[in-house]
């Protein structure tokens, strides 16, 4: 059977009952568990608040088969990093067929991977900061050759900064290596931009207003990002309406380079000395917590929480079997 692609992807729910029994995927056991919970939640209030017949589903704890056999009609995809994020759970629920919000297999597979979105991206012909694989320690000194200091090092597959490292003198990188290295075996090192950081959701095909992130620490870690309260967000981010249309557009082709789908974030950084955007990764189920940037960006384009988790939601509509 075939996956409705058109007339499913522009279908607007009109009442509650269009959702039918919905599970809020939640948890799970990836290291992003403690924030899966925060954004699952935020969530699950949201819809239940709009009338959603929503319900919290753990995979941590409850078989998946158990979306068919206790009537589950969709799934809103709450779930962060590897498990949730990356292309597993999607291809569970397309064999399932059970409906699920957000991007595909493919898309999720592809961009749970910063390495090899990194390559597509640049492949299609966009600008990201100069990078070196590390495959084990006798690659480092090559790296520091090519990419220099400051540089960030970065485990390939997992989200919310986890495994990060900003490393600014040569004697910090083993250990910085040695922190990813743990956490994934594909590693990488990425040339540190130095300038704003901003980001660009994305909601059914549109881009909301530009977020521009002014950490208190050295880069938007997974502190920074979660649960200080010292980090700035600026929104709209106080680009001119040119520059503004730019990284816009650059969000977008992104996103569909990688054949992402519904929902998501692209994050930038903006070389100070020459003003130019970077592309830096896509998140394909971005936070949903007090401290989320796509909330913020939907705030400032009129749309309070409960209606945009309506809105991602609807992007299950295009999950839906013929």
């Amino acid at each position: 059977m075939s996956l409705l692609t058109m007339n499913a992807a522009n279908r607007r729910a009109s009442s509650p009952k269009d959702f039918g029994k919905t599970a809020v995927m939640l948890g799970g056991d990836s290291s992003e568990r403690e924030i899966s919970l925060l954004s699952g939640n935020a969530v699950l209030a949201a819809l239940k608040r709009r009338g959603v017949d929503a319900h919290a589903f753990d995979p941590l704890d409850r078989p998946l088969p158990a979306l068919r056999s206790e009537g589950f009609d969709r799934v809103w995809i709450a779930l962060h990093g590897p498990g949730g994020e990356d292309g597993a759970m999607q291809g569970a629920l397309e064999w399932l067929g059970v409906p699920y919000t957000g991007s595909g297999v493919l898309a999720s597979a592809l961009t749970m991977d910063k390495l090899k979105t990194k390559r597509v991206v640049v492949g299609a012909g966009y600008a990201a900061p100069e990078y070196a694989v590390l495959s084990d320690l006798k690659d480092l000194e090559a790296a520091l050759k090519r990419i220099g200091l400051p540089m960030m090092v970065k485990p390939a597959s997992q989200g919310s900064s986890v495994g990060m490292t900003k490393v600014k003198a040569a004697n910090e990188l083993p250990a910085a290596f040695a922190e990813a290295h743990a956490i994934d075996p594909i590693v990488f090192a990425e040339a540190f931009v130095t300038g704003d950081e901003y980001t660009v959701s994305l909601l059914h095909g549109a881009g909301l207003p530009s977020i521009r992130i002014v950490p208190a620490t050295e880069f938007y870690d997974y502190q920074a990002k979660y649960f200080r309260d010292d980090t700035q967000y600026f929104c709209p981010s106080g680009l001119n309406a040119k520059d503004e249309a730019e990284l816009q557009a650059a969000a977008l082709a992104a996103f569909k380079v990688t054949d992402c789908h519904g929902w998501g974030r692209v994050d930038f950084m903006r070389d100070r000395a020459t003003n130019k955007f970077f592309f830096i990764e896509i998140n394909t189920t971005p936070g949903m917590t007090s401290h989320s940037l796509v909330p913020m960006a939907a705030r400032q384009a009129g749309i309070d929480f409960e209606e945009l988790v309506w809105r991602v939601l609807e992007t299950s509509f295009s999950r839906e079997r013929k």
